[in-house]
């Protein structure tokens, strides 16, 4: 029998030729495998029921890696009688659209040979095989064949050769093998010391041995490290050292958001922080995020944790070694590098000042980095594309509870979804043009699609830089590329504001607007796998523009992926000189006091503002005009936060929800909610039909803060408030259309508390609820949105920019 498999999906760049051909082999199968544009194409002769059993055990044992869309099996109609079982070279179609693999972490076996003396990958910083390493990021063409990604500069040895070519070995058409004698290699450069030349070769223990004692040294001694990485530069230092880590927080501008950390093993991550098994098995998995886990009593280790590493927080967000070089610079056993201790716990954060994107090329490190660090641990094997960390955490609200709904079985939540998932598609449940949307401001990601695939693209940043919005287009120009996809037409945000808006109005490509929330809403139905229909959307986040100029951020809309109506919000309030009010909450305060007419002049909050602004700002708020409104949901947090004294000033995003919600967490059981008042409003405004009014809520509060009630039992009282005003919209919704389904999307949904209260409520009154499983809930998932609702208004209506003389606050 001889059988023709095509097989459809991406499957370059996971060595499923290899998986194919050791398949083939232990069937005792003749014909050939060709990677192609699309998949892959097989032939397979032999007895029939082993091509039965070949066939069946393509998709039952795949490569997790790999994902498989489609298998069409067809009789050979040729005579050819096969000898061998062989792989052909790949072949290509440069208009063609094609997939590619994410990048993965180093595996077992590698590591082992890492460890192993008598291996001649011991001590190797770049040792992989066909089942670990680089994909994505040293990938500068396709297919993903050596010649197209940065590998092509090192010529292997013969070992290597040999292995590369050996259907029996694990490095089998392994694209980045490489070892000592013929691979990529790192040195060291201390700032002020002469740089060594990456092109030229260095002696074999410099690979192996000295510039990786060198920089374990400079960690121990509390020095600040720029270390050459897999997407890009990290920072890293003594996670325990707290001189360095404030030392390390004034170079880089980064005030009080919390630093990542890379711990050596499973124990040291224990030792620190709790742990379920599904925050094991996400640690552990071959994309190794970066996992946002408890710290251990809610408080920092002396000794092993500094407190400035993530402060003011209950949780901390830790990762394990994903490269041969991160176990090279953590490990604790090694006889040669146990001769140099290390700290066991790294701080491993993205290599740039502020919000400017990483840096990837030596000669950019060399120059951004070197005010931020003592040295630099640079490697020679360029990285094609910056791709940086991922961060997840454990749905906790759905562990131990049947509360997870039939579209999903997972419990993990993107934060930022980037290495080891990029670019792997999201499938969409219809069929879309070949579009470009470009996302937000914020948390940036755009998103490529092409027919029923959808590929968000790595994290951007916020594009508030130069540097940023040139990465931005770089990284529009190589995905488009890579992927073969040729956008017909753009989606972008309202905002005119906004350089991705700006960006797709200079493209001369068809572009559609679309609302933001609206962007969210469906962002969360197509993440669920939902096909068109109309739902509840709550959409709560800390701003987007509104069809009315003002900022949204806490809405209810009734939403299909073609339109929305604005059903409910949460109450206008003003904002004044809305760019300084976004970092300072006590501004927000003081202006939405203001406007409810509660008095809060006696509140202790305000004794630690400085006199001169306060009367500023309440001069300000009197005189202006026209002020800007917002029903945002985030604002109205970093006021609750000025309020009740947890921050008056904000250096990062979300930063007053999170400590809030820090604070909150132990009084949440114990708590009821504050009254509040919702209106039904007689003669809607463009649809609006219900309106979350706030006066009673602050005024409650404000009484709660005079009689020295804990900040934490107020936000408690807050969170739980906030969740009881959202459910009953949605029960008003319900009785005036029969919907039943809820979508959850937005910045704010990222609250565990916030989310636990609201979907146990809903599901408790008979909701079918919908959060984010595949894509982030914040503005990273925003673009998936955009594609789909475009392609939507493309098919109606004429495409024409949208276009407002409102000038809305930066998100």
């Amino acid at each position: 029998m001889t059988k023709h498999v095509s097989v459809k999906g991406a499957v370059h760049g996971i060595e499923f030729s290899s998986f194919v051909y050791a398949l083939a082999t232990r069937f005792n199968l003749r014909g050939w495998i060709c990677s192609t544009w699309s998949g892959a194409e097989i032939i397979v002769q032999g007895q029939t029921s082993s091509v039965e059993s070949f066939i069946r055990s393509l998709t039952t044992e795949a490569p997790s890696t790999a994902r498989i869309d489609q298998v069409n099996v067809v009789d050979d109609v040729s005579d050819t009688k096969y000898r061998t079982f062989d792989i052909r070279p790949s072949t290509d179609r440069q208009d063609a659209f094609q997939p590619i693999s994410a990048d993965i972490a180093i595996c077992p076996d590698c590591e082992r040979d890492l460890f192993d003396p008598r291996n001649r990958h011991y001590l190797y910083p770049f040792t992989n095989c066909a089942h670990c390493g680089p994909r994505f990021t040293i990938s500068k063409d396709i297919p993903y064949d050596r010649h197209n990604t940065s590998m092509v500069e090192f010529e292997m040895c013969e070992r290597c050769s040999a292995e590369y070519n050996d259907p029996s070995d694990r490095r089998f058409h392994a694209q980045p093998i490489a070892c000592p004698n013929c691979g990529p290699f790192v040195a060291l450069r201390e700032v002020h010391s002469p740089f060594t030349n990456l092109s030229s070769r260095i002696s074999s223990i410099e690979c192996r041995d000295s510039a990786i004692l060198k920089a374990r040294r400079l960690l121990s001694e509390g020095y600040i490290i720029a270390v050459k990485g897999l997407g890009g530069f990290h920072l890293v230092c003594d996670a325990s050292n707290s001189f360095t880590v404030e030392e390390l927080r004034d170079r880089k501008g980064r005030v009080d958001k919390p630093f990542s950390v890379m711990a050596a093993n499973i124990t040291t991550v224990k030792s620190v922080c709790d742990m379920s098994i599904e925050e094991h098995t996400l640690l552990t998995s071959h994309e190794k995020p970066i996992v946002i886990l408890g710290k251990k009593n809610g408080i920092d280790q002396p000794g092993l944790l500094s407190k400035w590493v993530a402060p003011n927080l209950d949780t901390l967000g830790v990762m394990l070694p994903y490269t041969a070089l991160h176990h090279l610079l953590l490990n604790q056993t090694d006889p040669v590098l146990k001769s140099m201790p290390v700290p066991p716990l790294l701080v491993m954060t993205s290599g740039n000042y502020r919000e400017e994107p990483i840096a990837i090329t030596d000669e950019d490190a060399l120059q951004r980095l070197a005010p931020l660090v003592d040295a630099f641990l640079l490697h020679n094997r360029d990285i094609c594309m910056r791709c940086d960390d991922s961060v997840a955490r454990v749905d906790r609200g759905l562990l131990s509870k049947e509360e997870d709904n039939h579209h999903s079985s997972s419990s993990m939540i993107y934060l930022r979804r980037s290495r080891g998932y990029v670019p792997s598609p999201i499938k969409l449940p219809l069929g879309v043009k070949s579009t470009l949307a470009v996302g937000g401001e914020t948390k940036n990601t755009f998103c490529l699609t092409h027919d029923h695939d959808a590929f968000l693209s790595h994290h951007i940043g916020d594009l508030a830089n130069i540097e940023t919005c040139e990465s931005f287009n770089e990284s529009v120009q190589h995905l488009t590329h890579v992927l073969r996809i040729q956008p017909e037409l753009i989606a972008h945000d309202l905002n005119p504001n906004y350089f991705t808006t700006q960006y797709a109005k200079r493209s001369g490509i068809p572009l559609v607007g679309v609302q933001h929330h609206h962007a969210h809403i469906v962002s969360c139905m197509l993440d669920n796998g939902l096909d068109d229909r109309r739902l509840i959307g709550l959409a709560f986040d800390g701003a987007g523009y509104g069809t009315d100029g003002a900022i949204w951020g806490g809405e209810a809309l009734l939403a299909s992926f073609a339109d929305f109506e604005r059903f409910a919000h949460l109450e206008n309030l003003t904002l004044h000189d809305t760019d300084p009010a976004i970092h300072s909450p006590w501004r927000i305060a003081v202006a939405y006091a203001h406007a409810l007419d509660i008095d809060i002049d006696d509140l202790p909050f305000l004794h630690k503002m400085d006199r001169e602004s306060l009367q500023m700002i309440r001069q300000q708020v009197k005189g202006n005009t026209k002020p800007q409104l917002t029903s945002s949901l985030g604002h109205l947090f970093d006021a609750v936060a000025s309020l009740i004294g947890v921050c008056n000033e904000v250096t990062y995003d979300t930063q007053a929800a999170m400590e809030i919600e820090a604070l909150s967490q132990p009084f949440i059981s114990s708590t009821i909610s504050y009254p509040y008042v919702i209106d039904e409003m007689r003669h809607p405004v463009k649809e609006v039909k219900f309106v979350a009014r706030l006066k009673r809520l602050l005024s409650s509060i404000v009484q709660d803060i005079r009689a020295d009630e804990s900040a934490g039992m107020i936000g408690a009282r807050f969170h739980r408030t906030i969740a009881e005003i959202a459910i009953e919209i949605c029960r008003q919704a319900r009785l005036q259309t029969t919907l039943n389904e809820v979508a959850l999307s937005g910045d704010m949904w990222q609250n565990q508390i916030l989310l636990n209260l609201v979907r146990s409520g809903l599901k408790q009154d008979g909701f079918v609820v919908y959060s984010h499983r595949q894509v982030p809930t914040n503005d990273g998932g925003l673009a998936l949105g955009q594609a789909v609702i475009a392609n939507y208004f493309r098919r109606t209506q004429d495409l024409v920019p949208v276009t407002t003389n409102t000038r809305p606050s930066d998100k």
